[in-house]
């Protein structure tokens, strides 16, 4: 089974593939002007947590993931497309197009420039001129537009097949919107939050379609915001003004992207220490460092980690699997008294299981036949038996015992 899929939307030169690349470390074309990216960039970011081995005094063999420094990094798959510009939906700068990329994203976060220092065409306008709120509101409408347009396709045979083949509407609308990463359970909570499941389709109208796609969107394409540049003089007050009119509904985070990029290369060529989410770095190598980049260095400590902790980057990715979607990582073992797999190596695995994950969806994602053969599994921390429905919690070490029949 594939990591999961996080997708960054936003407005051109609100500085997605800077994140795309200070996550991944792929190098990809960055300039400021709008459609640098035109195919879409798939890379490898990785979600941090403390990883059990220092709890537990024993020194681990990943496989799957990183151990550095006592702290795990989870793979995950990150997805950058091209800016987007209002009415992308109607393909204007190829959007359509790059939206369709999106279907499999399982979390979208919203890169926006929180310098107001470009508008939502990528322009370069006067800084703090342009309200970072506004880009928020159209992207959620050109998301929700892009919904609109797959569902309306074939709207007319969908009311028919509700209506006069007397199909079960729920299952209707799942066989158009599950190719978009959508739920039976998306479907049914969309029609029941906006009254529809009580309307007949044919009286529907495109208000109440918009109402609904609006629920399944929060609920299967869920958003976070990376307010981004925060380290530009403009950004804090419009920070602050998007905590105020979307903090209820988005995750925001404070994030400085070129920031978090200088320093994940400047940790690679030896000169500094930093991990992808510390609080701070340290210079290791003063002697071989430029004025220019004692400068950038001194830049970040004072207008990045002073202001706002870190760079923001780590929390971006940590926030949308861990906080957004609620998933937890697991550590499966096969033997719970040593911590090991069937070869002696301590630890080796973490997976990300999706929110209310059990014993037996673990057995079934590390490999089929051990869901087929499931009797129990044990905590390998107070050896308790489990159920199959026993609800897996974040950070579990987790032994999965078969049948031998």
């Amino acid at each position: 089974m594939s990591s999961p899929l996080a997708g960054l939307v936003g407005p051109p030169n609100a500085g997605k593939s800077t994140l795309f690349a200070s996550l991944t470390l792929v190098d990809v074309k960055i300039a400021p002007y709008p459609f640098t990216t035109i195919e879409p960039n798939v890379g490898i970011g990785y979600v941090r947590i403390p990883c059990v081995c220092k709890e537990l005094g024993v020194k681990d063999d990943p496989r799957n993931s990183l151990c550095i420094e006592g702290n795990r990094f989870i793979p995950v798959r990150i997805i950058d497309v091209a800016g987007l510009v209002p009415d992308a939906w109607k393909g204007r700068g190829l959007g359509n197009r790059f939206l369709d990329h999106m279907r499999r994203a399982c979390i979208l976060i919203m890169v926006i420039d929180a310098s107001g220092t470009t508008d939502s065409e990528g322009k370069n306008v006067k800084p703090g001129t342009h309200d970072p709120c506004d880009d928020v509101r159209f992207l959620e409408r050109e998301v929700d537009m892009w919904i609109l347009q797959i569902l309306k396709r074939d709207w007319e045979h969908i009311v028919k097949l509700v209506s006069i083949a007397r199909k079960d509407l729920k299952d209707v609308l799942y066989s158009r919107l599950s190719g978009l990463g959508f739920t039976a359970e998306d479907i049914v909570e969309g029609l029941l939050r906006t009254g529809l499941n009580s309307k007949r389709i044919e009286r529907w109208n495109e208000g109440d379609l918009i109402d609904f796609i609006r629920v399944i969107r929060e609920r299967g394409k869920p958003m976070l915001i990376a307010a981004n540049k925060a380290d530009l003089p403009t950004s804090e007050d419009n920070i602050r003004a998007l905590q105020r009119e979307y903090g209820e509904r988005y995750k925001i985070v404070p994030t400085s992207a070129e920031a978090e990029l200088a320093l994940r290369k400047a940790a690679k060529a030896g000169l500094i220490s930093y991990l992808p989410g510390d609080r701070d770095f340290e210079v290791i190598k003063p002697e071989r460092l430029t004025p220019k980049q004692r400068r950038a260095l001194d830049y970040i400590r004072e207008n990045v980690f002073e202001k706002w902790g870190s760079t923001g980057v780590q929390e971006v990715i940590n926030a949308a699997f861990l906080d957004v979607l609620g998933m937890v990582a697991v550590f499966p073992v096969e033997n719970e008294n040593e911590l090991t797999d069937h070869n002696g190596n301590v630890l080796p695995d973490v997976y990300l299981m999706p929110r209310g994950s059990t014993a037996l969806d673990l057995a079934y994602k590390v490999h089929s036949e051990l869901g087929e053969k499931f009797m129990f599994a044990i905590d390998a921390r107070n050896k308790r038996r489990l159920g199959a429905d026993y609800k897996l919690r974040h950070r579990d070490i987790i032994k999965v015992v078969v049948s031998r029949g």
